[in-house]
């Protein structure tokens, strides 16, 4: 993982798939694009030379899963109207929830 600091600003940059999985996963606990954002607060030291590992916990209110299931009947593509991302679903996959709400089938 490539870690560079410009000012107020830390940008991390994967090197490989598995970095780039794990990343996405901090990205998707932390950020909820309608509501309030988490934090990651430093827990304990970080001191290299005892123990080369600096560890956070994830603060703030966590967004329910209280999301009713819903599956599609053909593939098809959802989106969020309130941040525009998208996914393509296949026949029976689940309806994920963004922004707050369940996505919306586009086709």
């Amino acid at each position: 993982m490539q870690i560079n600091i410009e000012k107020e600003f830390i940008e991390l940059s994967p090197e490989n798939p598995d970095e780039t999985s794990k990343l996405e996963t901090v990205w998707k606990m932390i950020v909820d694009c309608a509501r309030f954002n988490r934090k990651l607060v430093p827990i304990g030291e970080y001191i290299p030379s005892k123990r080369n590992m600096a560890r956070f916990a994830i603060e703030g209110e966590k967004g329910s899963d209280d999301y009713p299931s819903v599956f599609v009947d053909h593939d098809c593509r959802c989106y969020c109207q309130t941040c525009n991302k998208y996914i393509e679903l296949k026949k029976g996959e689940r309806i994920p929830p963004c922004c707050g709400k369940l996505m919306e089938v586009m086709d």
